[in-house]
């Protein structure tokens, strides 16, 4: 505890101040004044590292610098709950929030920080037809109220990016940097990131990936035959029949082989799925098959780009016991066979690295299988699922069409929405790259296939995954069957799809669910993006002092008169790290009423206009919560009572936070 009340924050994480901050508890002799020392950074990683000024390959296009501050320019949004346009909003851990991704993804970066297992994205295509979300990456949050008419009567229209606009892919990559930059934050370490696209902008989307993300982050790109048929549309050279998803993760040692069912596979996508028969093998674990050897076939991972990876393994043929040591010319352990890592032929670097790492080959030896052949002995890996098969980056038998009958099945229009993906491919990729427990993001949700996805899959697996969506309340065009059915947003219809899609997945896979130990999850929780319910927190910090001191007068002390109390509270928990589904109920605690989060992990007193006594404050630290979170207002100027508070609280180890 501190020797005062700790102050919630107004704005969302300030990345660059973090960044700055993780660098000097790094190298803290390059923080000087408060800045960081650029010489001496340079210095510090030599040559190697360091830079020497001269050009060097990379991304570049008119805007990039702005766009990146955008990213890293804190906002004071928060997000409002809409219990009337949920499902289940009591017992869901699903969240699907309208508004500008961008200010969505800053509010979420304190609370979701390395906590998203997959990301899954549709973005605009950019061909020419659609694309440009409100902000400018100048105006931000601003922006996004006027468009939605949060501030005033002028309500500003999607623009599309025309292919004569002289920007046409520097506004696209403009729209996309920032909000790569704040999803691979969101990310686990072993988390990826799926994101679907054309040929427009295919090339400068792999560029852009591999500056966010890292050229070494990669891992594939897949091909998705989407209409073999090919596009009935006049166009230079050979019909299209693809798209394509780009597919990168946090940190690739992180990642194994993307495996999943072979028979699910093979019912899915029978022309590329062929056989995969295995005879299984059995010992003390149970059966399984031996399908890779250990050491990494691509020659890229070496003793140079995976030093952690090479080593070599001792193995005693008579006990079965494994060891591992740093690779060496000599023999080291008596009784034992020597494996050195596989010699690379590429000319350039000695050895491949090996899957696992060292650790991991001495803790799950029981998982590997030593063949002694003709060359020597061999390594392999067992492989506890039969069924399991390693994932090819070809998609196909999943057609575009399949997307509009997934919407006809949920007995919804089609025509409602214009090329929806297929709730199959989302599937493939979830199976693929998420555990059952895992967090799923969409931050271009659209019609809302990935959360239709995740639904089915848990039901058709006993998987507990959820899914955070997030979508701008596009407007729906006038004349489109979508406002005729009396749809206003796109965010409308892609709710509507979820409430009939939980329904439809409830009913169809009815008898997987009475098995199930957690019940099936079909509801989803609604916010809105809005701007701070605290007036003296939207007052910018570079205001002039004469208008600053107008501002001020101008506010009032307290909260916006017309923000609920859940509304306050929301704002506060997200500000505080706690995430959009935690467990809320009001509580009395000696007359007073209180919102108590998780299992007393927070109790918030927010009734301002109610001064409380100091026996009343005792008693709610008495309960001896994790944080008390309480409005200054409620203290009504009595320093002496707020003093007390932080005594108390500091007597019996509670956090105390005021805003």
């Amino acid at each position: 505890m501190t020797d005062d009340a700790q102050q919630v924050p107004r704005v969302s994480p300030n990345l660059r101040s973090e960044l700055a901050r993780q660098l000097e508890e790094l190298v803290p002799e390059v923080i000087a004044d408060g800045k960081v020392d650029v010489a001496k950074l340079k210095e510090l990683l030599g040559e190697d590292y360091g830079g020497d000024g001269s050009e060097r390959f990379g991304l570049f296009w008119p805007g990039k610098g702005l766009a990146l501050r955008s990213a890293q320019e804190p906002t004071t949004a928060t997000l409002r709950p809409a219990k009337e346009e949920s499902k289940d909003w009591n017992t869901t851990q699903n969240v699907f929030i309208e508004g500008d991704n961008l200010e969505v993804l800053k509010i979420l970066q304190k609370r979701y920080h390395n906590q998203i297992k997959m990301i899954y994205i549709d973005p605009p295509y950019n061909t020419g037809k659609d694309f440009i979300y409100p902000d400018n990456y100048q105006e931000g949050l601003q922006s996004y109220l006027e468009f939605t008419r949060q501030v005033d009567e002028e309500r500003r229209a999607l623009r599309t990016n025309s292919e004569t606009e002289g920007r046409f892919h520097s506004n696209w990559l403009n729209m996309m940097y920032p909000r790569l930059k704040l999803a691979r934050n969101l990310l686990t370490d072993d988390g990826v990131i799926f994101i679907s696209i054309d040929d427009h902008e295919l090339d400068n989307l792999k560029k852009l990936c591999d500056l966010v993300f890292s050229e070494s982050n990669y891992l594939n790109t897949f091909v998705w035959v989407s209409n073999l048929k090919g596009r009935q549309i006049s166009s230079e050279g050979a019909v299209g029949t693809k798209e394509y998803v780009l597919c990168y993760a946090r940190k690739i040692d992180e990642i194994g082989d993307f495996r999943t069912s072979a028979t699910a596979l093979k019912a899915l996508m029978p022309t590329v799925y062929k056989g995969f028969n295995y005879t299984a093998q059995h010992d003390e674990r149970g059966p399984y098959v031996l399908k890779n050897e250990l050491y990494n076939t691509n020659s890229a991972f070496n003793e140079v780009t995976r030093a952690n990876l090479v080593y070599d393994i001792y193995f005693n043929p008579t006990t079965q016991d494994v060891r591992t040591e740093p690779v060496s010319k000599e023999h080291l352990h008596e009784g034992y066979v020597k494996i050195e890592p596989k010699q690379n032929n590429n000319g350039v670097n000695k050895y491949h690295a090996f899957r696992w790492s060292a650790k991991k080959v001495e803790s799950e030896s029981y998982d590997l299988e030593f063949v002694e052949g003709p060359q020597g002995y061999k390594v392999f890996t067992k492989v506890r699922d039969v069924d399991s098969t390693s994932v090819k980056d070809l998609v196909m038998d999943i057609s575009t069409t399949a997307g509009s009958k997934d919407i006809a099945a949920i007995e919804l229009d089609p025509k409602l929405f214009d090329f929806p993906k297929p709730v199959d491919l989302i599937k493939l990729f979830c199976s693929i790259a998420t555990h059952s427990d895992s967090l799923v993001m969409d931050f271009f949700a659209g019609s809302g296939t990935t959360a239709h996805a995740v639904m089915q899959l848990n039901a058709e697996d006993g998987g507990s995954r959820q899914c955070v969506q997030v979508q701008l309340p596009e407007p729906v065009p006038d004349d489109s069957e979508a406002s005729k059915a009396g749809f206003r947003t796109i965010a409308d219809i892609a709710r509507r799809r979820l409430d009939l899609a939980g329904n439809h997945v409830a009913k169809s896979f009815q008898s997987n669910l009475t098995s199930r130990e957690r019940p099936l999850d079909v509801g989803y929780r609604t916010y809105k993006l809005v701007d701070t319910n605290f007036p003296k927190w939207k007052v910018s910090s570079d205001i002039e002092e004469g208008d600053l001191k107008q501002r001020l007068l101008e506010l009032r002390d307290g909260n916006e008169e017309s923000a609920s109390a859940d509304e306050l509270l929301t704002e506060l928990l997200l500000k505080l790290g706690h995430s959009l589904t935690e467990l809320i109920s009001v509580v009395d605690i000696a007359g007073l009423n209180v919102y108590s989060v998780g299992d007393n992990v927070l109790l918030a007193y927010l009734a301002e206009q109610v001064k409380p006594t100091l026996e009343q404050l005792r008693t709610l630290v008495d309960a001896k919560p994790g944080k008390i979170v309480i409005l200054e207002d409620a203290f009504q100027g009595d320093d002496e009572l707020k003093t007390n508070l932080v005594q108390l609280c500091k007597t019996k180890a509670v956090e105390l936070w005021t805003a």
